[in-house]
């Protein structure tokens, strides 16, 4: 491979001047033939590592994509680029794909999208043979790779039969690409599609561009709206909730006070999720409310937060959710409330369900190492990278814990009685009943279960009830108290609370803020600009230069992001170019684009200047 082959592909037909992080290791590699195992952060220009080697090599590119709104949008994209695309899925029309089939036998085609199920019929495979013997195939693109683990909840079957390209077409590099996975999912990755001879690039998981925070919960609703109107007023972002009773009361709930809010879940009739994806996609500003359902491959570039409801079920879902905000470098936000009936109800519906003994302990371990984040008092950008094996010096200036440095208490005593308590009253109550004993509190519960005449009855009169619930929850949260599930959701003592209660061992416990005031008003919303643009709202070109990208997009029928990024509107904003050859200097603006958009931009920009 010439690199200045690659590099004159990166910049007239991508529109960029240098790749990025590993990017080009990967492009040169794939492209003299090797096979590759690629793992990089959403966000990280996944997505060039096989477009340009398919660019550069003989043949059409196979992507492997478990997403038909991946598919559409990749292709849109590429067809914006003026690259040769299409796809193969469920949503085509029996003489739309015939087309596509012709078009790929005719090698009219670089890339081609085409769902596993697809791939794996021995039609499509026979097809393929014919294409490598008359035409080739330049190599086989394996997106989504983590969809192979099936400890991950996108787990998908068919991944597992991808073996049969390495199998049939030896030939034909490979490249396989996930944003998440942990240790034991990069080898199950590489065992499952026979990668042990492929060379593992693995990028920084860091994602310095996201802020970081996690919000004890006290009325959860009322909380993202003040983190919606203090931080997002005008932004598109993503809510997620656990259940789709809450994802259809919160989506109604925002509405009312006034939000663009729509729901997605997996209950709802697949023509409305579809039309909630649509707009959540190509329009400015919506907010989609949803379960885990919702997400994996959305390329939508400018989602400007993640909130999270309820507690996610891992690490490596948390990191993979909150990684749908800011794929465009600009800053985004990360905001989670978070409570001890997340543990209990996360916990219940771990142990509850009918999979293997050995999964639930996988999952258990999983959700054991996202409730340590919860309650860390570490950088939470370092906690992350610590879960995937990497490195960080802390102190980020990106998370809660470094901006606003925790507060901590030796609680050994406070936790002592709180695990006492467990234990005296049969290790068979929740919560509530527990604190009340605590607090020497007369209910008829209490009376029924003579645990007035308990040791442990009011001797933690010093603690209010939320302080004691606060030890609670951190208890559960660090192993040393265990739900029962059998005893319906009661806590019990775990082996690891044993050297606490014999004094062997010292508790430190973060001390929790107190609850923030809403610190505006419905009516101040529109107000409120993010620094994280720079002022750029406060700019009336910045509002010209969008409109004139919806229109665009309108005529087009894509989404505004396939137009130009974000990132290229700042820039343009920033430079405010008077040609076409200052234009086309600008990041994320190549040969095509150029030629179908440039003068509309300079003319904006020469409005803006001329005052008009």
């Amino acid at each position: 491979m010439n690199p200045d082959s690659a590099h004159q592909i990166l910049n007239d037909t991508f529109g960029y001047s240098a790749f990025r992080g590993a990017q080009q290791a990967i492009v040169e590699h794939v492209s003299k033939g090797g096979d590759a195992l690629v793992l990089m952060p959403t966000g990280g220009g996944k997505s060039l590592c096989y477009q340009l080697p398919a660019l550069l090599r003989d043949g059409v590119g196979i992507v492997v994509s478990p997403l038909i709104a991946l598919m559409q949008d990749q292709v849109d994209a590429l067809k914006q680029l003026g690259v040769s695309a299409a796809f193969l899925n469920s949503s085509l029309d029996a003489d739309t794909a015939r087309e596509v089939s012709r078009q790929l036998m005719r090698g009219e085609l670089k890339l081609l999208y085409v769902a596993p199920e697809r791939l794996m019929t021995e039609g499509f495979l026979n097809l393929l043979e014919r294409i490598q013997q008359e035409n080739s195939i330049a190599l086989f693109a394996i997106d989504e790779a983590h969809c192979v683990s099936q400890w991950g909840h996108d787990f998908r079957p068919e991944y597992r039969a991808l073996t049969v390209l390495h199998e049939r077409f030896p030939e034909v590099p490979r490249i396989a690409l996930t944003a998440t996975a942990d240790a034991p999912t990069r080898r199950e990755i590489v065992e499952r599609l026979s990668l042990e001879q492929a060379q593992q690039f693995v990028s920084s998981f860091d994602r310095p561009n996201i802020k970081y925070r996690v919000a004890l919960k006290n009325n959860a609703r009322q909380q993202l709206l003040s983190f919606l109107e203090t931080e997002h007023p005008d932004d598109a972002g993503i809510v997620y909730c656990l259940s789709r009773k809450k994802v259809d009361e919160t989506a109604f709930w925002l509405k009312e006070q006034g939000w663009d809010a729509l729901p997605y879940h997996a209950g709802l009739d697949a023509a409305v999720r579809n039309k909630n994806q649509r707009r959540f996609l190509r329009e400015e500003g919506v907010i989609m409310v949803a379960t885990v359902a919702f997400g994996m491959g959305i390329d939508k570039p400018n989602v400007r937060f993640v909130a999270h409801l309820d507690l996610p079920k891992s690490m490596e879902g948390y990191y993979q959710e909150t990684g749908r905000a800011g794929r465009d470098g600009l800053p985004a936000n990360a905001w989670m409330a978070y409570g001890l009936g997340d543990v209990v109800s996360m916990r219940q519906m771990l142990l509850s369900g009918d999979a293997p003994e050995e999964r639930k302990r996988v999952e258990l371990q999983k959700l054991d190492a996202l409730l340590g984040f919860c309650e860390s008092t570490e950088c939470r950008h370092q906690t992350i990278l610590r879960y995937f094996g990497e490195e960080h010096p802390g102190d980020c200036g990106q998370c809660d814990n470094c901006l606003t440095p925790v507060d901590t208490w030796n609680a050994t005593q406070a936790s002592q009685m709180a695990l006492s308590c467990v234990y005296r009253t049969g290790q068979r109550f929740g919560v509530a009943h527990l604190i009340d004993v605590l607090l020497g509190k007369t209910t008829p519960k209490i009376e029924q279960f003579n645990h007035q005449q308990l040791s442990t009855f009011g001797i933690g009169k010093e603690l209010a009830q939320q302080q004691w619930s606060s030890v609670y929850r951190q208890l559960t949260a660090g192993g040393f108290i265990e739900v029962d599930i059998e005893g319906y959701g009661g806590l019990r003592l775990a082996e690891a609370s044993r050297p606490v209660l014999r004094g062997e061992q010292e508790v430190w416990l973060r001390r929790d803020a107190e609850p923030a005031k809403r610190r505006t008003s419905k009516a101040e919303r529109g107000s409120r600009l993010r620094e994280a643009f720079e002022g750029a709202n406060e700019d009336p070109m910045w509002l010209e230069l969008k409109a004139k990208r919806m229109e665009l997009a309108r005529e087009q029928g894509v989404p505004p992001y396939v137009i130009f990024h974000d990132s290229t509107l700042l820039e343009i904003l920033n430079q405010r170019p008077k040609t076409l050859d200052e234009m086309g200097r600008i990041s994320g603006i190549g040969q095509a684009k150029l030629v179908k958009y440039g003068d509309a931009f300079l003319q904006v920009v020469e409005d803006a200047a001329n005052g008009r």
